[in-house]
């Protein structure tokens, strides 16, 4: 269904921890670095590739192994 709204030309915003959905974004806003108090600004943003790389992300590390499944890019 989201596929198809970006087709028709719409933008989408999304907030999504699911790793499948990440890995396939256009651009992605790390909110953090922690949850509560300990979040609330960005940490990183951009596409996928470049937000797996952040060493302050802690999204990254989970996203950089998402982005090595064979059949990935």
């Amino acid at each position: 269904m989201l596929g198809r709204l970006v087709d028709a030309g719409n933008t989408v915003l999304l907030i999504e921890h699911n790793l499948d959905c990440l890995k396939s974004a256009d651009h992605i806003i790390d909110l953090g670095p922690g949850a509560g108090e300990a979040g609330g600004r960005v940490v990183v943003s951009g596409t996928p590739e470049r937000v797996a790389a952040s060493k302050e992300s802690l999204t990254a590390r989970f996203l950089k192994e998402a982005l090595k499944e064979p059949g990935w890019k």
